[in-house]
């Protein structure tokens, strides 16, 4: 598994953002990350929330954990 971040300026109906994402660079549909976050005010706070989840995720990954997509997770009730 190769997990990356995108990071993505948004101007959806004038109301400019940022975007970002943490997905498998394998998948060929990446619709459903591992992670996001939405309406970050600069490229820098997506960026910096997106890599302290990159760490964890990885972290987690590399212990042996099975990462959750973000549609998955929406499955599960604990």
């Amino acid at each position: 598994m190769n997990l990356r971040v995108r990071v993505v300026h948004c101007a959806c109906g004038g109301d400019h953002h940022w975007y970002a994402d943490i997905d498998d660079t394998d998948d060929l549909q990446p619709d459903d990350p591992y992670w996001f976050v939405d309406r970050c005010s600069s490229q820098s706070a997506a960026l910096e929330k997106a890599c302290a989840e990159l760490l964890d995720l990885s972290a987690r990954a590399y212990g042996g954990a099975a990462l959750t997509r973000v549609q998955e997770a929406d499955l599960v009730h604990v």
